[in-house]
């Protein structure tokens, strides 16, 4: 089991956290090859469109060895579904992990009782996570939570509920739901989730830099830390984290952001394709290329964020307009060489 292969080596867990749109095979292979991570967690996917056989959704869950371990999210609300989805994911991909979404925020997921709504509903996330244990065997079984839905001493009763029925492994977010991604990270009520827990507890929310990862660790007690932000643009947020004397040069970070966009273009190829709407359509493959490098402009924006480029250079904000109107892999590599040449 994962979990267990990590803290017996009297180790805290270090893992990369499940963020939709982001977290796809293409940055986690980038995180996987720079090092540092025990794990990775892949953005989570729809059980209802799951067993609905969507293709396309399936297609994200797909991923390459070099990703392992892997923990693959998803979510819904309905019991059943959500054991047959994650039973349809181990058969399909065989990741190391199923991990349950029930700390998202996001209306357009808790609007569905998805998510951190589920918090309001303990006997019904036990259902849930009961049928997936059910589904999944000895796969290793963890939960995403926040402090609560409005009240941020919810997780009083939420964790031993989850634990009873099957949790082995939960990540708790310093914020309640009504907070969303406003305020700080609660560190020190997520020391108090700690000393509830009896299965590993990791820490999550505001660790946006690697000298306050063991800061966090202080003040929680907890067994890891999942990073979410704190890795965009940087998937070399492990490594920094254990080695504080590594800097990542101008060259390296353009290297590994063309690097990064080859990967993302023929991932977001391969799954755009395996959607019914685009060959409805007739979209070709270099259409969907198109899109793909457009998709990566995210990426773009966090690579280049002051905050992430350690030199002081002369036009970055240029850099980033340009970047923010790419259109293709030969016109980003010519951007960013161009840029090189002359300003670094």
């Amino acid at each position: 089991m994962w979990i267990n292969d990590i803290l017996t080596k009297n180790k805290k867990i270090l893992a990369l956290s499940p963020m939709a749109d982001m977290t796809d095979s293409a940055f986690c292979q980038m995180v996987r090859m720079i090092g540092g991570a025990d794990v990775v967690f892949r953005e989570m996917v729809s059980a209802e469109a799951i067993v609905r056989d969507n293709e396309k959704t399936l297609g994200m869950t797909d991923f390459v060895e070099a990703e392992r371990p892997i923990v693959q999210q998803i979510f819904g609300s309905d019991p059943l579904t959500m054991a047959r989805a994650a039973a349809i994911v181990m058969e399909h991909a065989g990741p190391e992990g199923i991990d349950i979404n029930m700390g998202c925020p996001v209306y357009k997921i808790t609007s569905n009782f998805n998510g951190c709504a589920l918090m309001k509903d303990p006997a019904l996330a036990q259902n849930i996570i009961r049928e997936i244990k059910r589904a999944i065997g000895d796969t290793p079984l963890s939960i995403k939570i926040r402090l609560g839905w409005s009240s941020p001493d919810d997780f009083r009763y939420f964790i031993p509920a989850i634990e009873e029925a099957g949790a082995q492994l939960i990540t708790i977010h310093g914020r309640t739901k009504e907070q969303g991604y406003s305020g700080v990270s609660d560190w020190k009520r997520i020391g108090e989730a700690k000393k509830i827990a009896t299965v590993p507890l990791l820490a999550n929310g505001d660790i946006h830099q690697p000298h306050q990862v063991d800061e966090a660790l202080k003040i929680t007690g907890a067994d890891g830390v999942l990073i979410a932000r704190g890795a965009l643009g940087n998937p070399w947020f492990f490594k920094e984290y254990l080695d504080p004397t590594y800097k990542v040069s101008f060259a390296e970070r353009v290297d590994t952001v063309l690097a990064h966009a080859r990967l993302h273009i023929e991932y977001q190829s391969r799954v755009r394709a395996l959607g019914k709407k685009n060959q409805e359509v007739g979209i070709d493959a270099e259409m969907i290329k198109t899109r793909a490098i457009t998709t990566f402009r995210k990426h773009l924006a966090w690579y280049f964020k002051n905050e992430r480029v350690h030199e002081k250079i002369e036009g970055m904000k240029e850099l980033r307009m340009k970047l923010m109107a790419v259109e293709s892999m030969s016109e980003l590599e010519q951007i960013l060489h161009e840029f090189q040449s002359t300003a670094v």
